[in-house]
C-alpha cells in the first residue's frame, strides 16, 4: 500500500515537471517573438538606411561601369567614323585622279607624251612654286614639263627628291622660253615676273596684239614641247622710245584649284 502511494505521488511530481516545461517553453518562445518583434521595430529603420545607402552605392557603382562602357563604345564610334573619313577622303581622291586622267585622255595627251599624274602636297606661294608626290623613284627629272590634264603649261621640274619633286611655276622670276601668238603668227619670249605674274616680251610695237589673245609654247630652245597653253594677253602697252611693246599675259591655271598635275617626258626631236 504504501508502495503505491508512493509511485502515485512521483507520477505526480513528473506530470508537474513536464506541465511546468511545457509552459516555460510556450512563455519562451512567446517572449522570444516579442523580443525578436521589439528588436525588428527598433532596427527596421537602420536596416532601411543602410539597405538603401547599399542599393545606391550599388547603383553608382553599376552607373561608373555603364559610363566606361558607353565611353568604350564612343571611342570605337569616333575610330569608325574616322576610318570611314579616311576611305571617303581616298574615295574622292581616287575620283579626282580618274576625272584628271579621263580628261587627259579625252584630249590625247598619252599619245602625244609618257604622262606621270602627281598630287600636289604643297605650295610656296611666295616663291612661285609647288611641291608634289613623284621624284627620281617614279623617274621623274629635272628640267622636265609640268602640266595640267587640259593641256596648260603649268611650269618645269626644277629640283628632285627620291619620293617628292619641286616644280618652278612659269611665273617664277628666274622662268623664260620662247612662245607666239598663233592667231597672229607673232612669236616672242615669255618671262615670269613673280607674283603669279607673265610677261611676253620681245614683240615689236608694230605688230597687232589685242586683249584675249592666246599664247602657247613653241619647241625653239627645246625647253617646252609645242602648242602648251600657257595663258591670254592681259594688258598691253607701248612706247614711242621702246621698240617693243610690254605685254601682260594672264595664266590659264589657278594656283588655288590645282591639285593633281602631269609632269611630261619630253625630248626636242
Amino acid at each position: 500500500m504504501k508502495f503505491s502511494i508512493k509511485k502515485s505521488g512521483n507520477l505526480k511530481n513528473i506530470l508537474l515537471v513536464a506541465v511546468l516545461a511545457i509552459v516555460v517553453i510556450i512563455a519562451l518562445n512567446f517572449y522570444q517573438k516579442q523580443v525578436r518583434n521589439f528588436f525588428y521595430l527598433i532596427s527596421a529603420p537602420i536596416q532601411k538606411t543602410f539597405w538603401r545607402t547599399g542599393d545606391r552605392v550599388y547603383d553608382f557603382f553599376e552607373t561608373i561601369s555603364e559610363i566606361k562602357n558607353l565611353k568604350k563604345e564612343n571611342e570605337d564610334l569616333e575610330l569608325k567614323i574616322q576610318s570611314l573619313l579616311a576611305e571617303n577622303v581616298q574615295l574622292l581622291e581616287l575620283k579626282k585622279e580618274n576625272e584628271t586622267l579621263r580628261t587627259a585622255l579625252n584630249l590625247g595627251l598619252e599619245k602625244e607624251f609618257n604622262l606621270t599624274l602627281a598630287e600636289v602636297i604643297g605650295k610656296d606661294i611666295s616663291q612661285d612654286s609647288l611641291i608634289i608626290d613623284k621624284g627620281s623613284d617614279e623617274g621623274v627629272l629635272k628640267g622636265q614639263p609640268v602640266i595640267t590634264q587640259e593641256k596648260i603649261l603649268v611650269g618645269k621640274i626644277n629640283e628632285v627628291y627620291k619620293n617628292f619633286s619641286k616644280v618652278q611655276l612659269s611665273s617664277h622670276k628666274d622662268s623664260s622660253f620662247d612662245g607666239k601668238i598663233p592667231d597672229a603668227e607673232i612669236s616672242g619670249l615669255v618671262k615670269g615676273g613673280g607674283n603669279f605674274k607673265i610677261f611676253f616680251d620681245l614683240v615689236p610695237k608694230e605688230k597687232e596684239i589685242k586683249k584675249g589673245d592666246l599664247v602657247v609654247t613653241t619647241a625653239a630652245g627645246g625647253i617646252f614641247p609645242e602648242g602648251l597653253l600657257v595663258g591670254e594677253v592681259k594688258d598691253v602697252k607701248k612706247s614711242d622710245v621702246e621698240p617693243f611693246q610690254k605685254i601682260e599675259i594672264s595664266p590659264s591655271f589657278d594656283i588655288n584649284e590645282i591639285n593633281h598635275l602631269f609632269n611630261i617626258q619630253w625630248r626636242n626631236p
